[in-house]
């Protein structure tokens, strides 16, 4: 059934941009470094482009933060950074002005000596929710798993996530409200996600170790009795879980608590990911560990 994702957006109060929206994301981590994947994630963006056009991404932050142009000579310093000798932070975007419907993120990290902290590197695509509403969930689906393909992944997902520049007031609040809708920041993530896993999402892919743990496809199969959830094996120790043909946001004003989303979080309990946190403000941490937990408390 397809229960629309809210319109959740916010302009700046003064200049009129947007700056909070609510979009779809893909989202894969792959416990390899940088130099290892490199090949197959040029790879996938070519994918991506291919799928939302090859123009759609027209500027990026270069290293002091200012946008610019996508132009040949950009595309130069992206291909130099997602080569073997690249590496690092790479940001593509529908617009430098406000936040984008469309837009790449990758993570990149080749670990130089043991004291620096790694697990993996991690990968982006997003799309902004009115090509769902416009195209349907198939093509999304879609290529999701064909980024999947190409991805040597051990995590992974799409679903609805919240797109935005900095939180805005109550945005814990809302969050919680719409417990479908993700807040991804790849910020952190590299280096701490390892092989746990985050919380469940319309598509939630997973790879060595936690599929073996789980029994492979068929015991992961056993344990997920909801209506409309599905379970695809995608090769050699790999698989994607689908809650439903569509992606739901969920309203806990209104008694919809995702019930395929919340069994999925209790058989993946022992492997979620329990973001680090660095801050000194306790009422900031109890709301992450709360957004967490969204799913199973």
């Amino acid at each position: 059934m397809n229960k629309r994702c809210p319109t959740l957006r916010i302009h700046h109060p003064r200049m009129g941009a947007l700056v909070f929206r609510e979009a779809v994301s893909i989202f894969f981590h792959m416990p390899y470094a940088h130099r290892e994947i490199a090949r197959q994630v040029r790879q996938s963006l070519e994918t991506y482009l291919h799928w939302v056009g090859p123009n759609t991404l027209t500027c990026y932050p270069d290293e002091h933060g200012y946008f610019q142009e996508l132009d040949a000579t950009g595309w130069e310093v992206i291909q130099h950074q997602l080569r073997d000798e690249g590496g690092g932070i790479v940001e593509l975007d529908e617009t430098p002005d406000e936040v984008s419907g469309y837009r790449f993120e990758y993570r990149g990290i080749n670990p130089r000596d043991n004291a620096t902290p790694f697990s993996g590197c991690t990968v982006a695509f997003w799309l902004p929710t009115e090509y769902l509403e416009e195209k349907g969930p198939g093509p999304v689906r879609e290529l999701a798993l064909t980024l999947g393909h190409i991805l040597p992944f051990n995590s992974g997902h799409a679903g609805y996530s919240f797109n935005y520049i900095a939180p805005p007031p109550g945005f814990a609040e809302l969050a919680l409200r719409h417990p479908g809708i993700d807040h991804l920041r790849l910020n952190g993530l590299p280096e701490h996600l390892g092989h746990q896993v985050r919380s469940p999402h319309w598509l939630t892919f997973l790879g060595p170790p936690v599929l073996g743990e789980l029994g492979g496809t068929e015991g992961l199969s056993t344990r997920l009795r909801t209506p409309g959830t599905t379970v695809q094996a995608m090769g050699h120790e790999r698989a994607v879980v689908s809650l439903g043909e569509w992606p739901e946001a969920g309203d806990t004003t209104k008694g919809d608590t995702l019930p395929a989303y919340r069994e999925l979080a209790r058989v993946l309990e022992p492997w979620l990911y329990h973001r680090p946190y660095f801050g000194r403000d306790p009422r900031e941490e109890a709301e992450l560990r709360r957004w967490e937990r969204r799913f199973l408390d």
